[in-house]
């Protein structure tokens, strides 16, 4: 092998460990035996690969004293001052791997200086050896930017997803699964223990033959679908690296949080996830009787709760477009005998938060409520949701977020595009409402309240 190419073996094998090892930090687990032994066999292998480079430039460089006087090289811009003579990172495999702020960044800082280096890349400037180790190979030689680019390194990637995953993130709150195809397919059982599908139970006399009845087991098939993100930006960014590193990576995440929670809550299920309010098992409370035109009382909140099975309250919440809080703060529980809807008096049903020691969500009958601009206008349906997001499937590509950069596309307008993508699909494990043992009731994981 030539010394470029154990170069790409070094930067593969510094790949593969640290994609190991950042899974199961994203996963927050341990890494598992055959994982272990993965990482280690790839630092095995990276310290023989990197003395073979190292005794083949020591080989070419004794060569080359012998024919002519060679001044000492420096560094390229960028790389620490212990780097080795072939442009090496400083820092091995095993150094890489030491603390989790700094593995899995090839050397770089931040996002900023990153991108700055494509730039001066692809200007003629010098080639920060940095990048011809995380340079895409399949579009030709590596380090080459007019071949196909540069790939951002990991740790941005998981800097993103982490953003889409986190704590204001309806995704974070659902049942998540992920897929190595384009879609999972999960046997559900939808019969109630006191209705006549299914499994059921009989009282049967003394020496009697046992009544039979057979499981009734369905399938559900969900897809997964592209969200992506394309993100241009001028060469004049390009320059401000702290500014570049702030605007991609907040930029990008806050469109794609919003698309996913948007899709949880109003999805079509159209090449995109299907949402609460088209789910089928979704139920509508009916407002009262008198109740004035977009308005929220104490009693349509008592009756939402009542339409949740008790067994999913406990890790259900309230999802609010933000003008219901006004109502939600109002709202009392009705005393005497005045008109339905009309009157409210006693105790405030809404519990503002409890300090920076408290909750961080003010609640109702203590479940957390959620504002977001993913919920419709109040007085409609779906301006307040009572949610049991762990009844919601989120079926997500187990390759994660992807993201990529491009000279190519605007290259007559000075632009360079970071594109993001993420291959989610989802919708809520039951198919429709269910049904009292008594009475015309119904009940499902997600309850609304009807148009005032």
């Amino acid at each position: 092998m030539t010394i470029e190419e154990l170069k790409a073996r070094l930067a593969a094998l510094n790949e593969t460990a640290a994609t190991i090892q950042n899974k199961a930090d994203t996963e927050g687990r341990e890494l598992t035996d055959d994982e272990s032994k993965a990482i280690e066999n790839a630092l095995e292998e990276f310290d023989r690969v990197e003395a073979d480079v190292k005794r083949r430039e020591k080989l070419a460089n004794q060569g080359a004293r012998v024919t002519a006087s060679a001044g000492r090289r420096a560094a390229p811009e960028g790389v620490a001052a212990a780097a080795n003579a072939g442009g090496l990172p400083a820092r091995s495999i095993r150094g890489a791997l030491e603390t989790a702020e700094q593995k899995n960044r090839w050397g770089w800082l931040n996002f900023g200086e990153f991108a700055s280096a494509v730039k001066g890349a692809v200007s003629g400037r010098q080639v920060d050896n940095r990048l011809e180790n995380a340079a895409l190979s399949t579009y030709g030689s590596e380090g080459v930017g007019a071949d196909g680019g540069f790939a951002v390194p990991p740790e941005f990637r998981a800097t993103i997803l982490q953003k889409v995953t986190g704590e204001d993130s309806l995704l974070s709150r659902c049942d998540q699964v992920q897929t190595g195809g384009y879609s999972i397919t999960v046997p559900k059982d939808e019969a109630t223990p006191w209705g006549t599908a299914g499994i059921q139970g009989y009282w049967d006399g003394e020496a009697a033959a046992y009544t039979q009845k057979k499981p009734a087991l369905e399938n559900t098939q969900i897809r997964v679908h592209k969200l992506t993100a394309l993100v241009p930006v001028t060469d004049e960014l390009l320059e401000d690296a702290p500014a570049l590193g702030s605007y991609v990576q907040n930029k990008a995440a806050d469109v794609l949080d919003f698309k996913v929670t948007d899709a949880i809550i109003n999805g079509s299920g159209a090449g995109q996830p299907l949402g609460i309010l088209n789910a089928g098992c979704t139920v509508s409370q009916a407002a009262e009787g008198s109740q004035v035109a977009a308005t929220i009382h104490g009693l349509n909140l008592i009756k939402m709760w009542a339409r949740m099975p008790a067994r999913w309250r406990s890790t259900a919440v309230w999802l609010a477009h933000p003008d219901t809080e006004p109502q939600l703060m109002g709202a009392g529980l009705q005393i005497g005998p005045a008109a339905a809807g009309t009157a409210t008096g006693g105790a405030l049903v809404w519990m503002p938060p409890g300090g920076i020691s408290g909750a961080p969500y003010a609640s109702l009958f203590g479940r957390p409520i959620i504002p977001t601009q993913a919920c419709q206008t109040l007085g409609t349906v779906g301006d307040l949701i009572f949610s049991a997001m762990p009844q919601y499937a989120a079926v997500q590509k187990a390759s994660g977020l992807k993201s990529d950069s491009s000279i190519h596309l605007w290259f007559d307008q000075g632009v360079t595009a970071f594109r993001f993508s993420l291959r989610l699909g989802g919708q809520p494990w039951w198919s429709s409402t269910i049904a009292a043992k008594n009475g015309s009731t119904t009940y499902g994981p997600f309850v609304t309240l009807a148009a005032r």
